[in-house]
């Protein structure tokens, strides 16, 4: 029997996942405020508020997996994540549905050696505790849960720190001012790898019950701007850290740049995730970061 797979959210994640699963030939219900998302036969595009739980069942009627892509605007997570995330665990609970939560690395907070997904979640700030309490709440409810972390995205159309303040900026030879580390290791997860992880997660059952980080690539701010570079034939790139006073003026320009200060990591330590047991169980490896960044290239 062909699967159905509501998918919450509409943009670069759950837009990639919903492709990948259609043209596997799975069905796919995409479910966003504005009923946006890519056109294929397989893909029903739906208009709808996730946070409308009894809506949000009723979509979820002959579905196999729910995957949550969604989430407010990143300045509001304290404030409302909770309902959205409440709204889909209930949804879950009524209709019995397997439930793939895409999340990210905050939950852990400052951590010194490899990020592996079996470390407590310690975190301190307000996004971190409220990622955290999701999938506390999630996995201790009974449902068939797991959740795929991802680090910081690179690639085509990503909204990220590297998406908005590096890759243009290196793309037309202006000088990008970055609010972290620049020669430090950091890894990155490409938009694609986190699609396939998501996807990779419906088809295995022995997700359940626990958190999966999407595979990485591990390469410091400057040397993965340098690779963009050169895959673009740009200029080499002129980058340097932004000051707390630079940060702050950004700030009055998008709530986004302020909420930023609780998770830029401790200066001087490397950030480094751990996806080994994602690569072995669900056989997910990183994408070559040339061909990634290449792909953004592509579309800008």
């Amino acid at each position: 029997m062909q699967k159905l797979h509501v998918i919450t959210g509409a943009a670069a994640t759950a837009s990639r996942t919903a492709m990948l699963l259609a043209e596997d030939g799975e069905r796919v219900r995409l479910v966003s405020r504005k009923g946006a998302g890519p056109e294929h036969p397989l893909i029903e595009r739906v208009a709808a508020d996730a946070t409308d739980t009894a809506e949000l069942t009723r979509l979820l009627d002959g579905a196999d997996t729910l995957i949550n892509c969604a989430a407010p605007a990143y300045h509001l997570w304290p404030s409302h994540f909770p309902a959205l995330a409440g709204s889909l665990l209930e949804a879950v609970k009524r209709t019995g549905v397997s439930y793939v939560m895409l999340g990210n690395l905050y939950g852990y907070g400052l951590v010194d050696g490899p990020i592996t997904p079996d470390l407590p979640l310690l975190a301190k700030g307000p996004k971190g505790r409220v990622r955290a309490a999701m999938w506390e709440e999630a996995v201790s409810s009974g449902a068939r849960v797991t959740e795929v972390r991802a680090a910081q995205f690179y690639g085509k159309g990503v909204v990220s720190e590297f998406g908005l303040l590096v890759q243009p900026q290196v793309l037309s030879g202006a000088l990008a001012l970055v609010p972290s580390e620049l020669d430090v290791p950091h890894s990155f997860s490409a938009i694609g790898d986190v699609a396939r992880t998501l996807v990779a997660a419906t088809r295995d059952e022995r997700v359940w019950g626990r958190a999966w980080h999407v595979p990485v690539s591990t390469l410091s701010v400057r040397a993965l701007a340098t690779r963009l570079a050169d895959v673009a034939g740009a200029p080499a790139p002129r980058l340097e850290p932004m000051t707390d006073r630079e940060l702050a003026l950004l700030a009055f320009t998008d709530p986004f740049w302020a909420e930023l200060r609780e998770v830029l990591h401790t200066p001087g330590l490397p950030y480094v995730v751990d996806y080994s047991e994602t690569e072995e169980v669900l056989g997910v490896k990183p994408s070559p970061v040339d061909e990634v960044l290449a792909e953004a290239v592509q579309a800008a």
